[in-house]
């Protein structure tokens, strides 16, 4: 731990990482954090809460907000509530880091952008997954086209995989913040609880262990958690839809469930620093993530 005390902070502030499904935003809060967070995978829609990253320098603490990625279809309750959180933080933050795709312009982002057109907030445009771009000047014709849409306070190409530009997208951001005290311990690196992000490393584990759909139709609920001076029990519920998505869960003699549990408890040893005894249900729960009562009883509020 530093020797940073309360009187060293000038500036404080929460800033808001904005963008279309898929585009890397929980990669780069990790990033900037230097810490694993908040989960990641290559499926779109991975991220479903609003997830604090807190990176405290020697005169500022920037609190990053990772969003769930904002997108057009509402079919489902779930889905709904993840375009609430995601608006909502717009409205809140102190700066928003609007992110896109080096590789790609949609019309999801095209919707993120006409959103952020009433922020009173400064706006930085972060271009990610510059490392696609063999020839970086290919980036220019996106970069002018953007210009005239928006007028945001800086454009910064970065890569979040590669930690490339990283740095200087963080000192405008810093530059940005108001003036304000420490708002969080200095050494605390998230708000979110140990059993929330137990349950949110099964989940991951889960959705690269599951084809297309069914991460979409899944939930972990940690119903056990006893810390003892050696050993940790946990015992965690994955909530499916369908009879049908338990048994691909589990898999032939139980191989797909074992496997999410092996890895997760790397994991989660990892992160606790002591062995744990994993036990893992899964149980099903129907059309959970188009019924507000089942989504408010999980925790999605």
């Amino acid at each position: 731990m530093s020797d940073m005390n309360e009187i060293n902070i000038k500036k404080s502030g929460f800033v808001a990482i904005i963008g279309r499904p898929n585009v890397g935003k929980s990669t780069l809060l990790n990033c900037l954090i230097g810490e694993k967070v908040s989960i990641t995978s290559p499926k779109p829609q991975t991220t479903r809460w609003q997830i604090l990253g807190i990176k405290t320098h020697h005169h500022s603490q920037i609190i990053y907000i990772d969003t769930p990625g904002l997108h057009r279809e509402e079919k489902r309750a779930m889905n709904r509530y993840m375009n609430r959180i995601a608006s909502a933080v717009i409205l809140d933050a102190d700066v928003i880091v609007f992110m896109i795709d080096a590789t790609s312009w949609r019309g999801e982002d095209e919707m993120v952008l006409r959103k952020l057109q009433d922020a009173k907030k400064p706006v930085i445009l972060a271009i990610n997954k510059i490392d696609l771009i063999k020839d970086k000047s290919d980036l220019l014709p996106l970069i002018d086209r953007l210009k005239d849409k928006f007028h945001f306070t800086h454009i910064v190409p970065i890569s979040a995989m590669d930690a490339e530009n990283t740095r200087h997208l963080e000192e405008e951001i810093t530059k940005l913040l108001p003036e304000g005290p420490q708002l969080y311990p200095e050494d605390q690196l998230t708000d979110k609880t140990i059993r929330f992000q137990i349950a949110e490393i099964i989940r991951e584990k889960l959705i690269q262990a599951t084809e297309e759909e069914l991460p979409y139709t899944t939930t972990v609920e940690i119903e056990q958690f006893q810390q003892g001076e050696k050993l940790t029990e946990i015992g965690a519920i994955i909530w499916v839809e369908r009879s049908g998505q338990k048994v691909i869960i589990i898999g032939t003699r139980g191989t797909r469930l074992k496997k999410i549990g092996i890895q997760a408890r790397r994991e989660i040893e990892s992160l606790l620093g002591n062995k744990i005894f994993l036990r893992l249900w899964v149980k099903v729960k129907e059309n959970w993530t188009d019924d507000d009562r089942a989504l408010r009883s999980l925790g999605y509020e």
